[in-house]
């Protein structure tokens, strides 16, 4: 059970950081600090997320 939740949760970070990936990269800042974010958010998944929702550049996704 233990390992299933811990995969869950895994997951669920990865998707996260590709959605703030492409947020970054949909923003409108320029190509240095696009690849400062991305670095972060590859670098550092969870903190680099968090940094990435309170600070970050946002792109004009719609879902």
């Amino acid at each position: 059970m233990g390992s299933t939740f811990n995969g869950l949760v895994g997951l669920i970070i990865l998707a996260l950081d590709i959605w703030a990936i492409l947020n970054v990269v949909k923003s409108g800042v320029g190509v240095g600090a696009k690849v400062l974010w991305i670095l972060l958010i590859l670098l550092l998944p969870v903190i680099g997320l968090i940094i990435w929702a309170i600070a970050g550049p946002r792109g004009n996704i719609r879902i």
